[in-house]
This record gives C-alpha cells, structure tokens and sequence, in this order.
C-alpha cells in the first residue's frame, strides 16, 4: 500500500469511527438498550448498523439540498496530498454563500430536513355521527418536500 491509499485508508477509519458516535447521537437517536443474550445483542447492533446505513444513503441523496458538498469528487483533483485537507468545491462554496440550492430552495442540515418531513401528514376525518363517510386527506407538500422526494426518487403519499 502507498502512503497516499494509507492516508486515505485511515480517513475511511475516521468516518466509521463518526458514524459510530452518530448511532447514539442526535441524528439516529438511538437509545441505549442494554441486552447480555447473545442473538439480542446482535438484533441490536445490526438495527443500530442499518439504521446508520439508512442515514448514509439519505445524506448523500439529499447532498444538493443540505449543507454539503455534493461535488466533492471535483475538488478531489486539485488536493496537493492525500494529508492535507479536504477542500469544498466551487460548488459547495457558491451554495454555502447564497444559503440556497440552484433551484432556490433554502439549504438545511439534515436534522432540520427530516423535521421539517416529519410535518406532512396524512390525516383521516370522520364524524361521530357518521363514521361511515370518512375520507382520507395528505397534507400539500412543500417545494423541500418535494425536491426531497424527487432526490430520492420516490413519490409522496397520494390519497386513492
């Protein structure tokens, strides 16, 4: 191995050594559940392994619209050496300074994103008097909702 694939190798350890501080922190909230029967420990950690998982996919989907570097792989020629530190790409720069995507919607971290999905709701309406004429409503989304959607190439929930 090269000292460069070394430099680089070790960077990699860095990001699992953060995705596992994340398991337990603010993003994932995953609390602690203290389990000693051996396949429960391993239900544990493979629920914690893939909730992380998850959560990788939805970052690096999501890059455009949150305050990351969704073009990191054009600032990577321009690194001197694998030691020094990572620079963000022009485009990064440009979208940090205007705080907004390229369509104009406002950035966010992903935290906020997720709450800020966690608003649209699907609520079902019914009257005491009449239970049988219920119906089924979704709340509109917002252009962050749906250019969340569209990032992960999935459709908002529809009512039939």
């Amino acid at each position: 191995m090269s000292a460069a694939d070394a430099v680089r190798a070790y960077k990699d350890l860095a990001r699992v050594e953060r995705a596992f501080r994340t398991l337990k922190s603010i993003d994932l909230q995953i609390r602690p559940v203290h389990h000693w029967i051996e396949p429960r420990v391993r239900a544990h950690v493979f629920l914690c392994m893939l909730a992380y998982y998850v959560e990788w996919h939805l970052r690096d989907a999501w890059a455009p619209i949150l305050f990351h570097d969704h073009d990191s792989a054009a600032a990577d020629p321009e690194r001197t050496s694998p030691v020094a530190a990572a620079e963000p790409s022009s485009a990064a720069l440009r979208k940090r300074g205007r705080r907004r995507t390229e369509s104009g919607l406002p950035l966010s971290s992903f935290g906020d994103l997720m709450a800020h999905l966690a608003t649209q709701t699907m609520n079902v309406v019914a009257m005491s008097a009449a239970s049988n004429a219920a119906f089924t409503t979704v709340t509109k989304a917002t252009a962050l909702q749906e250019a969340a959607f569209e990032l992960l190439k999935a459709e908002p929930m529809r009512v039939q």
